[in-house]
Parts: structure tokens; sequence; C-alpha cells
């Protein structure tokens, strides 16, 4: 099963912790080798996530997110070894409202499509950023 967006009921959850302060949202995601449009334009799936973050970075300025980190896969220690994710990064938002805001945004909105074509599955995951320090403990 490939996940490619969120459900109602993630949203609503997602909603309802409204914790003050930064988010941080890991993004893990496998592209598609050929995007996949409803019109049928043919582009890889690389080329169409790359119009999303043209599209999509405006408006993830405009809430005040920006990505923290980003980083290349290179080999699944535990977890399954079949499990590969083409792009690794982490995005920050002032508040879980900038990370709503920037979903419910029109410009955002048009950007998703190239999105939806270019991913055959994913993972966001919502973090509680936490001071850097020494050890793995809480």
């Amino acid at each position: 099963m490939s996940h490619t967006s969120f459900t109602k009921e993630g949203f609503a959850a997602f909603r309802e912790n409204d914790r003050p302060g930064p988010i941080h949202m890991l993004n893990l995601v496998r592209l598609r080798a050929q995007a996949e449009y409803p019109d049928g334009r043919r582009v890889t799936g690389a080329e169409a996530y790359a119009a999303y973050g043209r599209e999509s970075a405006p408006v993830l300025e405009r809430v005040g997110g920006r990505i923290v980190w980003r980083g290349e896969m290179e080999q699944m220690l535990i977890g399954p070894e079949d499990e590969a994710w083409d792009l690794c990064f982490i995005a920050e938002y002032p508040s879980p409202d900038a990370f709503a805001q920037m979903i419910k945004d029109p410009q955002y909105r048009e950007a998703m499509e190239h999105r939806q074509a270019a991913v055959a599955d994913s993972r966001l995951i919502r973090m509680a950023p936490k001071d850097e320090g020494q050890g793995f403990a809480p």
C-alpha cells in the first residue's frame, strides 16, 4: 500500500495537537520513474517533483517554513531491506497553524498536482524539535 496524501482523520488529529512553537516534518519520498499526470504529460517523477518544489517554495517561505535538513539515503540498516527513499528532508514550520495555512493556500494546492504525479510512496512524520545534545536519551 502506498501513501501519497494524508487522510481527513489524520489531518484532524494534526490540527487537534496545537502544541505551541515550531514543528518539524520528516519527509521520506519515493518517486515514480514516470510521473502520472491526469492529462498524460510525459515527464519523470523527479522532474514533476522538482516542479512541485519550485511552485511550492514561495508558499513555504510565506508561512515562515524552511528546510532544515536534507540527506541522501545510502543504506537501510534496520528496517525492510527493500524500502528505499529517493528524497529525505526535514521541513520546519513556526507552528502547526503555519503548516495548515500552507496546505490550504491556493498556490500550494496547484503545486500539489506535481507532487501527486511524482510520488509513488511517502511518509510525513510530525516531530517536536528538541535541543541538540550528547546522548540519545530523552
